[in-house]
């Protein structure tokens, strides 16, 4: 097995760390693909005469808007990138191994939207107005393409499906949540591009009320599928592992609450923008635009903690866990111990004691640094700061049945009780109780758990978590 270190960021979880650029990520670059659609049909409205300000719009405005977000997008694609392999190597690794012919796909649909963009931004006041339709539409199309080939990959992390019996790369891509994932995503892309039309229009100081309203009218159009997104929203929960849908539903608290936080946010706007733009044709100033445009990054960002977070405790469902452990290495590693690949030091001015917390620090590494600190946010130290030695051991060494939502303990006896000691001489720094020599009794009981909580997650494919727990009995 090749073992990646994990770079932790303490206070900052990990996670957190990738969480802030791929957030903003997501939300750029789906701005852009709904971006490029917005820009076809204002274009065609002035083509087609139906719109009298629709080309000040497209050619004087929202151009540098999309090219702003097809940059700052571009740049935080390379930040996930970057952030990702120093927190989960192996996860990455796998996603470039099995859809590698999908990422370079991308690619040439990415080099075909900067192309098309790139000529639209630099020629066209000097083509025709069908000249830039079919620009723009190839823009639009190459960004939705990308969309579409990423989708893929980032869904079967959730929902693997067939994929998981014979590595098909057509099962793996075309997977259970794909096409609902893929239609949700197409729809909040125009959301955001209809959101910042309206933002944008309230800038545009050349044109009177009236005119200003009639292009938010035009733009809110892009708002209308805004309706479909309950029943994809549905759609995608029963495709969801048995397991991850009691996470979203009431079994992790976060989850529920994020969860919440998208769906309240996108009816305020979904709302809003039906009943108010659409129906109505109401005028919506800069300020109430805005706010809606912050309601709708709240909502991305909550839809993307719940999307992450409702695969615990895999970071690839049923096929990696979360740490970057391979399910079936765990019962090898109960043997040989978490470090026995390990050769990485430890980073310098980490604090220990000595040998055993040392070791300790690094078993932390290994299993627990992906999504916890050891002081911090998701810090241990303040998780476990109640709980006695004895009762650390033991939960610990049964951890995917103290808490479902995490991978089983992957180490030997002498691993449990070095972290044991790290976590604890954390907390209190004394020294001399961390470094003494481990007790034989101590470590016949950890063994004793660790054997009695069994080296298999709580869910396996095709069953729920009730159901592996009846089997293991």
């Amino acid at each position: 097995m090749e073992v990646f270190p994990v770079n932790q960021y303490d206070p900052l979880m990990p996670g957190i760390v990738m969480a802030m650029v791929a957030i903003v990520h997501v939300f750029m670059a789906q701005f852009a693909v709904g971006g490029g659609m917005l820009l076809c049909y204002f274009q065609w409205l002035a083509m087609t005469g139906r719109c009298e300000n629709a080309r000040l719009f497209v050619h004087g405005y929202f151009k540098w808007l999309v090219l702003i977000s097809f940059v700052a997008g571009a740049a935080t694609g390379v930040g996930i990138w970057f952030t990702a392999i120093q927190v989960s190597a192996p996860t990455i690794g796998q996603m470039i191994q099995n859809f590698h012919w999908i990422w370079a796909t991308e690619y040439l649909f990415f080099l075909l939207e900067i192309i098309a963009g790139y000529l639209f931004y630099r020629y066209h006041e000097r083509i025709s107005d069908t000249a830039c339709l079919r620009l723009l539409g190839m823009y639009a199309f190459a960004a939705w393409m990308s969309l579409f080939l990423i989708n893929g990959i980032i869904s079967w992390q959730l929902t693997p499906g067939g994929w998981i019996e014979d590595q098909s790369l057509f099962a793996g891509f075309f997977n259970p949540t794909f096409w609902p994932s893929t239609l949700f995503r197409t729809i909040v892309a125009l959301t955001l591009a209809g959101l910042v039309a309206c933002v944008v229009v309230n800038t545009m100081k050349e044109l009177d009320q009236e005119a200003k309203r009639k292009l938010i009218n035009y733009a809110a159009h892009l708002l209308v599928p805004m309706v479909a997104m309950p029943f994809l929203g549905v759609w995608f929960y029963f495709m969801m592992p048995t397991d991850s849908q009691g996470w979203v539903a009431g079994g992790s608290p976060a989850m529920t609450l994020f969860l919440n936080i998208a769906v309240g946010a996108s009816l305020a706007i979904g709302g809003y923008a039906f009943v108010g733009l659409y129906l109505q044709k109401l005028y919506i100033n800069g300020a109430t635009a805005t706010l809606l445009l912050l309601l709708a990054f709240g909502a991305t960002a909550g839809g993307e903690f719940v999307r992450e977070g409702s695969r615990k405790p895999y970071s690839i469902r049923y096929w990696m866990y979360s740490n970057g452990i391979f399910p079936h290495e765990v019962a090898k590693m109960r043997e040989e111990g978490c470090l026995a690949d390990d050769p990485y030091p430890l980073r310098d001015g980490t604090p220990v004691a000595g040998e055993i917390t040392t070791r300790g620090a690094k078993v932390f590494r290994r299993q627990c640094a992906v999504c916890h600190t050891v002081s911090g946010i998701n810090g241990v130290s303040e998780l476990t700061v109640t709980w006695d030695a004895d009762q650390m051991r033991m939960n610990i060494a049964k951890l995917q049945h103290t808490k479902p939502f995490m991978p089983p303990f992957a180490g030997n006896a002498e691993d449990l009780e070095s972290l044991v000691r790290y976590l604890k001489w954390f907390d209190e720094r004394n020294d001399e109780e961390a470094e003494k020599p481990f007790e034989e009794a101590t470590l016949k009981t950890n063994q004793k758990w660790l054997d009695e909580a069994g080296t298999m997650p709580l869910s396996l494919p095709g069953e729920t978590s009730l159901q592996a727990e009846e089997g293991e009995k």
